[in-house]
């Protein structure tokens, strides 16, 4: 009988696999972490990122050295002393608005989703109705932007081609300038920001529900409990993970808008955010250190809610 011969195992040294990743490490080099220390470099450069922000302080005026940018960025905005004063230019100042949209549209898109994801489970078309609601996520920021845009349209004051302004004039009330009227602008863009991410938040969270199990639906309903004290109590204490995720997600699309509100109004009537005075001081101003000090105050709020939604996942992948 002979003896089968064995093969030798090749050993595959350390550095094998980092053979693997180089492709995509120099990929993410060049085109995330140099154009990232880069931005963070400018931000520390005089307002058009051509010398030293130190170098161009004037006597008698407020000057943070290096940091010139980031007081810019921070309080350029707010050229008032006033107190009241003061809190009423922040809230139309590009961070005022970006809490506007923080606190309105995340909490409309998740509440909205959270209400359609029980209710499309309860009728025969489901999934008729789910598509609905999810088709403006088909559509592109911009092309929802024009669209809303003609939505808002202020038109004449004989002619309205606007759709909310012909329907509201039908009724015998003047039309609005929905746009340009200060702060309910603000609240016209955060609407169109909800018509389009409420579909993405229904989906996530109807997937959750339909994941928790049958038996303890039915257990409740025989002790009892209405479908009212079983959302509440049941589902969603159980979909509270899921919830989370979908929050942070909304917070990371909010932090970062930009499409809707440069398309719609342009920044223009103090509907600013974040996002579009970056866009509008680098590219519109030409103050490429100021912009660029802006993209990093925007990238540091963003982080912790990256952290945040990467710490879940780790923990859901754990529990598996």
């Amino acid at each position: 009988m002979s003896r089968a011969t064995v093969a030798p195992v090749m050993r595959q040294s350390r550095g094998t696999p980092w053979l693997y990743l180089l492709p995509a490490l120099i990929i993410m080099t060049v085109f995330i972490l140099y154009p990232m220390i880069n931005t963070v470099g400018l931000s520390f450069r005089n307002a058009d990122g051509t010398a030293s922000a130190a170098s161009t302080c004037r006597e008698g005026q407020p000057c943070w050295g290096a940091w010139e940018n980031y007081r810019y960025a921070l309080t350029n905005e707010l050229d008032t002393g006033n107190a009241s004063t003061l809190l009423e230019s922040f809230w139309v100042s590009s961070y005022g608005n970006t809490i506007k949209w923080l606190l309105v549209m995340v909490i409309g898109t998740v509440g909205i989703g959270l209400v359609f994801s029980v209710l499309v489970d309860r009728i025969k078309k489901e999934a008729l109705a789910k598509s609905i609601i999810f088709m403006p996520m088909a559509i592109s920021f911009v092309g929802a932007g024009v669209i809303w845009k003609f939505v808002y349209n202020y038109g004449t004051s004989q002619v309205q081609i606007g759709i909310l302004n012909a329907a509201i004039t039908k009724l015998g009330l003047e039309p609005v300038a929905w746009l340009s009227k200060i702060p309910i602008n603000t609240l016209m863009l955060i609407i169109v920001g909800i018509w389009m991410w409420t579909g993405f938040c229904m989906t996530m969270l109807s997937s959750a529900i339909k994941a928790i199990p049958e038996e303890i639906i039915e257990a409740s309903r025989i002790d009892g409990a209405s479908n009212f004290n079983i959302f509440t109590r049941i589902q969603v204490p159980i979909i509270a993970p899921t919830i989370v995720v979908v929050v942070t997600t909304m917070v990371i699309n909010v932090l970062k808008l930009f499409d809707i509100v440069y398309v719609m109004t342009g920044g223009n009537f103090k509907t600013n955010v974040i996002a579009t005075r970056m866009y509008t001081e680098m590219y519109t101003n030409a103050q490429y250190g100021r912009g660029t000090a802006i993209a990093v105050i925007l990238i540091l709020l963003i982080v912790p809610f990256i952290v945040m939604n990467i710490r879940r996942f780790t923990k859901q992948e754990a529990m598996r």
